[in-house]
């Protein structure tokens, strides 16, 4: 049994950063995705950013472009996810998930964690 537990979340203002991480414990099977995902209030949860087992390939939702970097460390069995230039609308519940890849930027996701929460301040 694979548990995902986030960390990092918190308040910040407008502009500000922030770094989640996410720690794996037990290993997933082989080759697993990584990725991001958050829910704000009253909205559907939304995929973030995802990046294959190489880390060769790393996916992002247009509204994070430019602003987020996702990265991982597999003898952690760790990712992050390194948010710049917060804004109000990025304000939610960030989640952290494990799955494999199924085709180019296509993934189905087995493992979810229990949620961080970040706000930011206008």
């Amino acid at each position: 049994q694979v548990q995902l537990a986030e960390s990092g979340g918190g308040l910040v203002q407008a502009g500000g950063s922030l770094i989640l991480s996410c720690a794996a414990s037990g290993r997933p099977f082989s080759s697993y995705a990584m990725g991001w995902f958050r829910q704000a209030p009253g909205r559907e949860r939304e995929f973030v950013a995802a990046l294959s087992w190489s880390g060769s390939n790393t996916y992002y939702t247009d509204s994070v472009k430019g602003r987020f970097t996702i990265s991982r460390d597999n003898a952690k069995i760790t990712v992050y996810l390194q948010m710049n230039s917060l804004k109000p609308e990025d304000t939610a519940v960030y989640y952290c998930v494990v799955g494999s890849t199924t085709g180019w930027g296509r993934f189905e996701w087995h493992y979810w964690g229990q949620g961080t929460q970040v706000t930011v301040s206008s």
